[in-house]
């Protein structure tokens, strides 16, 4: 469930809006903008956060808690993306946005929150500095987009930066899983034992292990359909500036 987490990409939401496509309407339209403004601001608010931490402690390691609240309250508010496509003023698939937020969000609190023993680990700076950069160029590009202004370097970063970020989220992502297996583990965190009046079980322990597996299928073909649109967008305008 986590591997669209390799969130780095996300490809859905108002990549959909940007389409030459009747857009939204004017109210949809300021309210998407106010929404990605939040969202751009809320992002680069983690990101001073992270820089101020890490100038105060001098060193990498736990700066986790030092924005751990906005992490949590900003990647929970994605959530919104989904319902912008499922109310229909961002014509995106409600499935597959569904799918990448929720595997974020999936991460954020069922994962990291849930396993504290997990948050001093480094890969957790590892996945949450590559979705900080990544989110901050991400709503920009969308908050440009939606006002007709939309700047090349955006563009740019928009198509380029993932080139590093997605292979670092994703390896982030799978050592904090991988460090959080022993404690789910021993303790059995969200787990479900037979017997019980539901006649159900369910192992976290097992499930976080499919999630991990669940990557190599997903990372080449999001990685590649990202590969695949950045010759798209920024092919077109190298063409255009060369001739």
């Amino acid at each position: 469930m986590s591997a669209p987490a390799m969130g780095t990409v996300k490809t859905s939401h108002n990549d959909g809006a940007l389409k030459k496509k009747k857009g939204p309407g004017a109210l949809a339209t300021a309210y998407l903008v106010i929404y990605n403004v939040v969202m751009t601001a809320g992002w680069l608010v983690i990101a001073v956060g992270l820089v101020r931490a890490y100038i105060a402690r001098g060193s990498y390691h736990g700066l986790y808690y030092s924005i751990e609240k906005p992490l949590k309250f900003f990647q929970t508010g994605a959530l919104l993306e989904i319902l912008h496509c499922a109310v229909g003023i961002v014509p995106s698939s409600v499935v597959l946005t569904g799918f990448q937020v929720l595997s974020r969000v999936f991460l954020t609190w069922a994962v990291t929150h849930s396993v504290r023993e997990v948050q001093s680990e480094d890969s957790v700076l590892l996945f949450v500095s590559a979705w900080t950069i990544t989110e901050i160029i991400r709503y920009s590009f969308y908050t440009f987009s939606l006002l007709n202004h939309l700047p090349y370097l955006i563009k740019w970063a928009r198509y380029t930066f993932f080139l590093v970020l997605y292979p670092m989220g994703v390896t982030g992502e799978l050592l904090t899983i991988y460090a959080a297996l022993p404690y789910v583990q021993k303790t059995g965190l969200y787990s479900i034992t037979l017997p019980n009046k539901y006649n159900f079980s369910f192992d976290y322990h097992t499930f976080l292990i499919l999630t991990m597996l669940s990557y190599i299928p997903l990372f080449p073909q999001l990685y590649f359909h990202m590969m695949r649109q950045r010759k798209k967008v920024l092919g077109h305008t190298e063409e255009y500036k060369t001739e």
